[in-house]
């Protein structure tokens, strides 16, 4: 037992030890960055973070006081001058003091007028200033906002979430990780696991006296209520990465069923070429539209049949591979032709039934025949249309009793740390079902737990926060 502690507490130890080292390595310098996007534009904002902020603003701004001697929190007009007196814009600083600013850090944010060339005039003569001041990194001030506890690396994350948001539910669902409602959820099945481990550890330090403080039972009535919460996380994903990415929707059918007809209605506009000639979609044709809130990627196939143009087979080809990778599959018919059975039965091998939907096209022709479908459409025009619509949001949002509330995942490393920390979990289940000793439950329980920790970053390596704030912009 004894050495199971051991490896713990050095663990834990070198852990700290290296986000105390991480740390003082970025407080000994001061970073700048444009945190708008660069060109021409009303304003512009720098962004400046660390010990020396206050100097080197005061250093090259003349206002009615020194930034230093001004309180937090507030917005100061004055003019920034070279190192040649000359005058290179009049600006607003806004103040924050550390520890109550984003990063935790003195923090100053440059309101200029919107100019490039402004703009690199000022982050020349602040880098000019001290050897400490340097050009942020990507997600540096993110960065610096995690390294001083102001957020998780769950809440980190969603920042980037926020930035590249594209649709209401996408904006939704990152702000519910921003505001910590999947942070508190591991940090509250962390504690449990605390809880249970510490019964296993303490009764491994009274095994002589044969002592028992929580019993097989007990503990295993506390690692499947963890479980359950696990797997419903878990379950959130599919929703959480449709919320954040989009859901993927291939139009699939025999040629010159109108499948370019219906994305051209949708996306109200003439992107794909229309004809009576089949085959004239030869490639897969990808464009976006916004449905209610949630983004729909709407890949426009070639009409599958057996051709020998090279050209077509190799349409056909992706087309396939569109409907493997889609979320969900219109099958497309018309009411000029037969129901495609061949087609029909090729997409069964490719995806699940679930996924399917169904559509008779061209129901404006007077047709005597009554084709089973989901939907029943008219592209030209347009009847029917709105129920196709109701039919996709309705198969995207299908079980996903989620509200804004909710702890959701949609993140792919949370969900892949979550799945190996349901690994260890049923690991330790098993040993306690086989009455194994308790080093095997204490070790796959304390595994579990540093998978969770990962996701919220009490438990990290510089790898894993490297690749994470690398793809953050550099003034964020």
């Amino acid at each position: 037992m004894e050495y199971y502690l051991f490896i713990f507490a050095t663990f834990n130890i070198n852990f700290m030890l290296h986000k105390i080292n991480e740390f003082n390595s970025f407080s000994e310098d001061t970073i700048v960055a444009l945190a708008t996007p660069s060109g021409t534009g009303a304003i512009s904002v720098i962004r400046v973070s660390g010990p020396k902020s206050f100097e080197v603003i005061d250093s090259i701004f003349k206002g009615k006081k020194p930034i230093s001697q001004v309180p937090s929190h507030t917005i100061h007009y004055g003019k920034i001058y070279d190192f040649d007196r000359l005058l290179i814009d009049d600006v607003m600083i806004s103040v924050f003091k550390k520890p109550n600013s984003y990063t935790g850090e003195d923090s100053i944010e440059i309101s200029t007028h919107g100019s490039i060339l402004i703009t690199q005039k000022i982050i020349e003569l602040l880098l000019k200033f001290n050897k400490n001041i340097r050009l942020a990194e990507p997600g540096e001030f993110t960065k610096r906002a995690f390294l001083n506890n102001k957020i998780d690396l769950a809440q980190a994350e969603a920042v980037a979430d926020v930035i590249s948001s594209r649709t209401e539910a996408s904006l939704r669902g990152a702000r519910n990780q921003l505001d910590g409602f999947l942070s508190k959820k591991v940090d509250e099945l962390r504690s449990m696991l605390l809880n249970a481990s510490s019964f296993v550890e303490l009764e491994l330090d009274f095994a002589e006296e044969n002592i028992e403080f929580i019993g097989h039972s007990g503990l295993l009535k506390r690692i499947e209520v963890i479980e359950k919460e696990i797997d419903s996380l878990l379950n959130s994903y599919s929703f959480g990465r449709i919320i954040k990415d989009g859901v993927n929707v291939a139009l699939v059918g025999k040629p010159n069923v109108g499948k370019s007809s219906i994305l051209n209605y949708l996306l109200k506009e003439s992107r794909a070429i229309i004809s009576h000639i089949p085959g004239t979609t030869r490639d897969v044709i990808r464009e976006e539209v916004s449905i209610d809130g949630i983004l729909f990627k709407l890949f426009d196939t070639a009409g599958i049949r057996t051709s020998e143009d090279l050209i077509e087979k190799e349409g056909i080809i992706r087309s396939k591979n569109a409907i493997k990778n889609a979320d969900i599959v219109l099958f497309i018919n018309d009411v000029e032709q037969n129901i495609a059975e061949d087609l029909k039965d090729e997409i069964g091998k490719l995806t699940d039934e679930e996924k399917v939907i169904s559509v008779i096209n061209k129901v404006d022709i007077p047709h005597k025949a009554n084709f089973a479908a989901d939907v029943h459409i008219s592209a030209l025009t347009g009847f029917g249309m709105d129920i196709l619509l109701k039919k996709l949001k309705e198969k995207t949002v299908i079980n996903s009793n989620y509200s804004e509330k909710s702890a959701i995942v949609s993140n792919v490393r949370h969900f892949n740390l979550l799945t190996q920390a349901k690994k260890y979990l049923l690991n330790a289940k098993e040993s306690v079902e086989n009455r194994l000793s308790g080093e095997f439950i204490a070790v796959d329980l304390r595994n579990t737990e540093n998978c969770l920790g990962e996701i919220i970053g009490v438990v990290t390596t510089d790898d894993i926060l490297n690749n994470i704030f690398s793809k953050f912009c550099i003034g964020k």
